[in-house]
């Protein structure tokens, strides 16, 4: 059935009803996973997806807690899955559950792994329930499903399951749970979280069921069409008011600063934004070619859709102006992407793909940049970059994994400062609580704190990024994938740069070893540290006109020291107040 044949057959108030029914039983599955969930990384840092899908692959809602970067690929999950059960002429029966986390088959990295529970009604598909998440380890060639910086190809970042069946009608298959069980480290944690999943997607469908059989599949179909022909109009009518023609911006990643190979760092992002009346196409031609033996590319389908649709949905359609705005599908339709097969935002199988985050955060950085020639009081300056620390061990037979989500910063922005230690853009995780860490695996915090002197100085000045010490209590290993070490978050209009990211390796005797921004599975005695330095985000405007009372205030939060709060914005502050006249003075004749 058409949108035009639905629309006007459901009163607006019915369809409100049904698209918040639809929200909440998202909401609800997502709240469900974390509270069944065995590891921190869903549990605290809520890297998981939890979203309802249509017959027609159409996402209808997603979990507000989990991270874009988890519900958005859920749509190509689906896609990816059908379309392998239908070159090996498989169906789809009431009571199957299935796996999937191949990257070239929709989904965003290998330990993303979906669980998909197919909805019927009166015998008839009537969509999908799922849930995503983010699993301490896929069987990988080293420990732990993070830092899995130097695989050569998608085979040596673990397992890959593509529609695989772990229930069919309703019958466990037990023999797929004996090969996970055989193949995962930490199993007993990781199929708990497997089986949380499964758990969530039921409810989903539960309530999904329950909803059809209270208003009628016709109503909730009509209810979706509105739904999704509204969150459309709402994107066309936003881009249709910015100027055609053309916008672009290059961000650039650090790759391997330590590789002799030159294809291997310093990778341009470039995009190129091209406005037509209501419609935008973003082109990612001129982004470095693919690195076809190291994991920094990004799925095309997963990735990169997400950061870009998450990035122009953000700018143009800002929640503090339009209000609450239904994610799904319509969203979508105004933006055509492309992107040449070949690169690091359209790689070929098998090129390695686990480390695909940072760089897609690079991406989104490009995009914001790109728009900010049109929409100048919507956007923010660069934002810092996230990434992960993998820390690992083995204590007699049993494994110990922790996986630390590396909070980024925001831009300043048109009245407002950019905001300190968060994740950014396309990411919506959180770190994990001390106490929850020191209780469950044998390290040590002996740090945590944002970073001093180094704010961006702008009008609105950027957010700066945390110092994060752990030190290992026994022997064991880290892995990172990270960004932003040599490139630091650019300033917009007048604003400085950001502060790029360091890592540091404090042995026992106190001395340190800087790293780079990638270090692939490496051994710590016990004792020794290592040191997370995050980056600072870009200054918005011209650091002139800032407020001296605000100069005033960063400086006694200590954000900055006096002298910077002179050399920077030009504000003279003595025994702890601003001296108005010398400021004046100084701003004159800069």
């Amino acid at each position: 059935m058409s949108a035009q044949a639905i629309q006007g057959r459901i009163d607006p108030i019915t369809a409100k009803v049904i698209q918040g029914a639809l929200e909440h039983i998202a909401i609800e599955m997502g709240y469900k996973l974390m509270r069944m969930s065995y590891s921190s990384i869903i549990r605290e840092s809520e890297d998981f997806g939890a979203a309802l899908i249509d017959a027609q692959c159409r996402q209808l809602a997603e979990a507000k807690q989990s991270t874009p970067l988890q519900s958005g690929p859920i749509p190509g999950y689906i896609r990816g899955m059908l379309k392998m059960l239908q070159e090996r002429g498989e169906t789809i029966r009431p009571g199957d559950v299935f796996m999937h986390n191949d990257p070239y088959g929709g989904a965003s990295h290998g330990p993303d792994v979906a669980f998909v529970v197919p909805v019927f009604h009166k015998d008839a598909l009537a969509g999908y329930a799922v849930t995503t998440a983010h699993h301490l380890d896929i069987g990988a060639h080293t420990p732990g499903s993070g830092g899995i910086v130097d695989a050569i190809d998608c085979y040596a970042e673990g397992l890959r399951f593509q529609a695989i069946k772990v229930y069919e009608e309703g019958r466990r298959n037990n023999q797929v749970w004996h090969m996970l069980r055989t193949n995962i480290r930490l199993p007993d944690l990781v199929l708990g979280d497997m089986e949380a999943q499964i758990a969530a997607a039921r409810i989903g469908a539960q309530r999904y069921v329950e909803l059809v059989e209270r208003y009628g599949l016709p109503t909730v179909t009509a209810a979706t069409e509105d739904m999704f022909d509204a969150s459309e109009r709402l994107l066309r009518a936003a881009i249709a008011k910015l100027p055609d023609g053309e916008y672009s911006a290059t961000t650039y990643i650090d790759g391997y600063l330590d590789d002799p190979n030159p294809a291997r760092r310093d990778l341009p992002i470039k995009v190129t934004i091209r406005i037509a009346g209501d419609e935008m196409t973003v082109d990612l031609t001129g982004t470095a070619p693919q690195v076809s033996d190291r994991p920094i590319n990004m799925p095309f389908k997963g990735t990169v859709d997400c950061a870009i649709w998450l990035s122009v949905r953000s700018v143009l359609l800002d929640s503090a102006v339009h209000g609450e705005i239904q994610q799904n599908e319509g969203l979508t339709r105004p933006i055509k992407i492309v992107a040449p097969e070949g690169t690091l935002a359209n790689p070929i199988f098998p090129a390695p793909v686990i480390a695909r985050f940072c760089p897609g955060i690079e991406l989104s950085n490009a995009v914001v940049q790109a728009l900010s020639q049109v929409v100048p009081r919507q956007v923010c300056g660069g934002c810092a970059n996230g990434g992960g620390l993998l820390l690992a061990g083995q204590q007699g037979n049993n494994f110990w994994l922790q996986v630390e989500l590396f909070s980024g910063s925001y831009g300043g922005r048109w009245q407002m400062d950019g905001m300190d230690s968060v994740d950014v853009l396309y990411a919506n995780t959180r770190n994990n609580p001390i106490e929850d860490i020191e209780s469950h695996v044998p390290l040590r915090i002996e740090r945590y704190e944002l970073r001093e002197q180094v704010a961006a100085a702008g009008r609105w000045r950027g957010g700066v990024g945390s110092i994060r010490h752990l030190r290992f209590l026994s022997p064991g290993s880290a892995s990172v994938e990270s960004e932003g070490h040599k490139y630091p978050p650019k300033g917009l209009f007048g604003g400085a740069d950001g502060t790029p990211s360091q890592l540091v390796r404090v042995k026992t005797d106190g001395s340190e070893i800087q790293l780079p921004s990638k270090l692939p599975h490496h051994p710590f005695a016990q004792d020794e540290s290592i040191v997370a330095i995050r980056a600072c985000a870009g200054g918005y405007g011209n650091p002139l006109e800032r407020d001296p009372q605000a100069v005033l205030d960063d400086v006694l939060d200590d954000y900055i020291t006096p002298e910077q709060a002179f050399a920077q914005y030009r504000v003279k502050i003595i025994d702890g107040k601003v001296d108005a006249a010398a400021t004046r003075a100084a701003r004159a004749s800069a």
